[in-house]
C-alpha cells in the first residue's frame, strides 16, 4: 500500500525520501581550521586509502636501523654499516656496499674500514722479550741499540730469530712493516760472528760469507743502509752490487776488500758469477728477500742459476759441519708464492725447511684506515687535489700509486699545473735516478711521491701518512703491499689508505676485500706454499 502510494506520488515524494536517508547517515566532521591567532589558510587533510597503505608497506619494507657503537665498516648508507662487535659468519653472505658498484648510478658511493687502535698489531700485547733472550750475543744487541735505536724485537723477530740462529733453512712470511729485515739480518750477522774465520781466498776470486738477494737497487740500497752501521760496530765488511753501474764498477767494488756480507740484485750478481768475478762456495747464509717478486718471470731464471752455484745444505748437520759447512737458505717476503716450492725443490730438499708465518699474514691491517670511493675516471683528479693540498704542516708524506709509467708522468704534469711540489718514481727511469729520487723523498725534501708499484715492495716509508691508490691495484697482493707502506713499525703516523674504484674489474677485487673485512678472515687466493704456522720440522 505504502509502496503503491509512493510510486503514485512520483517525483513529489523524492525530497522527503532523501531527507529521511540523510537523518540515518552519520554527521560530517567539520574541516580542520588553523588555531586562533595564526595566519594562513585552513590545513588540507589528505587521506590515503588503507589498501594503498598496505601495498606501499609490502613494496618497501622498513630499512634496518644503523648499528650503534664503534664501527668496523662505515658506509654512506648507514644501514649497511657493520658494528665492531659483529662478525659475519663463515657461510653467511653479508650485504655488501660494493654489491651494486658495477652500475654507473653507484658513482659517488663509498665505504670505509675503521681504524682499530693506533699501533701495528705486532707491537700490541704483553711485553716483548729482549734480543739477548732470543739468543743474540751482547755485542750484536748493543750494536742494534746503538746504531739503529732498536732494543725490543717485534713479533716476527721473536719467532724467526731463534729458528734462524739454529741454522734451519726456512720459509718466512709476515705482513708488510713488521720488521722482516732485522728478522733475518740479526741472526745472519750473529752466525758470521760465531763462525770460525775462513782461510784467505785468492785475491782474484772474492768469496762473501753471506748473501742477501733483492729484486731492485732501491731495496738493495735500503738493506745495506741498515746492515752497514751494524757491520761497522761488529768489525764486519759489507758490499753492495746492483745494476745500472756497469760491470767495471761491479768488479772494482768486489775487489775493494773482503766482503763478509754481500747485498745484490739478481741481474748484476748473475753477470758477476758468469764472468767469475766472485764465488759463492763459502756462503754461510743466503737470503732471498721479497721472494714473491723474485719469482716474477723477469728474475726467476736468474735466481735459479744463482741458487745452483751455492752449496745449499740438506740438513742441520751439514750447516754446522766444522770442516765443510753448507749454506743456510732463507726465503723472506710478505707472501709465499705457490711457485716457490717448485723452484727450491730443484736445488734442495724443501721438506726439511721450517715454515714461519705471522698470525696476521694476508689480513687487512686493522690499525690502518682504508676508504674505497666509487668514482668516474674523469673525477679522480678533482678528488685527489684536495687530499694533497689540504694538509697541515705536521702531516706526514703522501704516496700516490698509479698502474703505469705513462699515468705517473701525466699526473705529474697535472700537479705541476696546480703548483704542487712532488716527485715521480717509475721503472722506466735510470737506476741511479730512481735511487736519488727515493733518497730525496725519505730525507723529507719532498712530501708527495707519485709512483708505480716499484715503491710498494719492501721500501721503508715510516714517514708516510697517506697512501692514495689513484689507479686501483690489479691484484690483492699489490693492494696489501701498497697499503703496507703506512702504519709500519717505528712510524709515528697510524696511516690512511684511500682507493679510487673506477673499472668493473676493480669492483671484483673490492668485493673480496669487503667480504674479508666483514668476516675478519685473510684475503682469498693468497695461501702460502705450506699451510703450517710457526713450527719447525728440524
Amino acid at each position: 500500500m505504502a509502496l503503491a502510494l509512493c510510486g503514485a506520488r512520483g517525483e513529489a515524494s523524492r525530497p522527503g525520501v532523501l531527507r529521511a536517508w540523510r537523518r540515518l547517515l552519520p554527521a560530517r566532521r567539520p574541516l580542520a581550521l588553523p588555531p586562533p591567532g595564526e595566519e594562513g589558510e585552513a590545513a588540507t587533510v589528505v587521506r590515503v586509502p588503507v589498501a594503498w597503505q598496505l601495498r606501499r608497506a609490502r613494496a618497501a619494507p622498513p630499512r634496518p636501523a644503523a648499528p650503534r657503537g664503534k664501527l668496523l665498516l662505515r658506509s654512506r648508507r648507514a644501514e649497511l654499516s657493520q658494528a665492531a662487535r659483529q662478525t659475519a659468519g663463515r657461510w653467511e653472505r653479508p650485504r655488501l656496499v660494493s654489491a651494486g658498484w658495477k652500475h654507473r648510478l653507484s658513482r659517488g658511493d663509498f665505504f670505509q674500514l675503521e681504524r682499530a687502535g693506533r699501533a701495528p698489531a705486532q707491537e700490541q700485547g704483553p711485553g716483548a722479550a729482549s734480543f739477548p733472550a732470543l739468543g743474540l750475543g751482547p755485542l750484536l744487541a748493543a750494536a742494534l741499540e746503538g746504531a739503529l735505536g732498536v732494543s725490543r724485537p717485534t713479533a716476527v723477530q721473536r719467532r724467526a730469530i731463534p729458528a734462524l740462529l739454529a741454522g734451519a733453512s726456512a720459509l718466512c712470511a709476515a705482513e708488510p712493516g713488521s720488521g722482516k729485515t732485522l728478522a733475518y739480518l740479526a741472526p745472519l750477522l750473529q752466525r758470521l760472528l760465531d763462525a770460525p774465520a775462513p782461510a784467505p781466498a785468492p785475491a782474484s776470486t772474492p768469496a762473501p760469507r753471506a748473501l742477501v738477494l733483492l729484486p731492485s737497487r732501491e731495496l738493495a740500497g735500503q738493506v745495506r743502509s741498515v746492515a752497514a752501521p751494524l757491520c761497522a760496530r761488529l768489525g764486519l765488511q759489507t758490499r753492495e752490487v746492483g745494476g745500472g753501474r756497469g760491470m767495471g764498477a761491479v768488479r772494482r767494488r768486489l775487489r775493494s776488500g773482503p766482503a763478509d756480507l754481500l747485498v745484490a740484485t739478481p741481474g748484476a750478481l748473475y753477470k758477476a758469477l758468469w764472468r767469475r768475478m766472485l764465488t759463492l762456495q763459502r756462503l754461510v747464509c743466503l737470503v732471498l728477500d721479497e721472494v714473491d717478486t723474485l719469482l716474477d718471470p723477469t728474475f726467476v731464471d736468474l735466481v735459479e742459476d744463482i741458487l745452483q752455484q751455492a752449496p745449499l745444505s740438506g740438513s742441520l748437520k751439514e750447516v754446522h759441519d766444522v770442516w765443510d759447512p753448507r749454506t743456510q737458505l732463507v726465503a723472506m717476503g710478505a707472501t709465499l708464492p705457490k711457485g716457490l716450492g717448485d723452484l727450491l725443490s730443484k736445488v734442495t730438499d724443501v721438506s726439511r725447511f721450517s715454515v714461519l708465518t705471522s698470525h696476521s699474514l694476508h689480513r687487512l691491517q686493522p690499525h690502518v684506515e682504508q676508504k674505497f670511493m666509487r668514482l668516474k675516471g674523469s673525477d679522480k683528479v678533482a678528488e685527489l687535489l684536495p687530499l694533497i693540498k689540504d694538509r697541515s704542516p705536521s702531516s706526514g708524506a703522501v704516496l700516490v700509486f698509479c698502474n703505469s709509467a705513462s699515468t705517473v708522468n701525466w699526473l705529474g704534469y697535472i700537479l705541476d699545473d696546480h703548483k704542487v711540489k712532488h716527485l715521480r718514481l717509475q721503472g722506466q727511469m735510470p737506476a741511479a735516478m730512481r735511487i736519488g729520487i727515493f733518497d730525496t723523498f725519505q730525507k723529507g725534501q719532498a712530501d708527495i711521491l707519485v709512483c708505480t708499484d716499484i715503491a710498494s715492495r719492501g721500501l721503508d716509508t715510516t714517514r708516510v701518512e697517506l697512501v692514495v691508490n689513484y689507479d686501483f691495484p690489479p691484484t690483492l697482493h699489490d693492494y696489501l703491499h701498497r697499503v703496507g707502506r703506512v702504519g709500519r713499525t717505528g712510524s709515528q703516523f697510524p696511516g690512511t689508505a684511500i682507493s679510487f674504484v673506477t673499472h668493473r674489474w676493480d669492483v671484483d677485487l673490492v668485493r673480496k676485500i669487503e667480504t674479508a673485512a666483514r668476516k675478519r678472515v685473510p684475503l682469498p687466493g693468497m695461501d702460502p706454499v705450506v699451510k703450517m704456522s710457526l713450527i719447525s720440522k728440524n
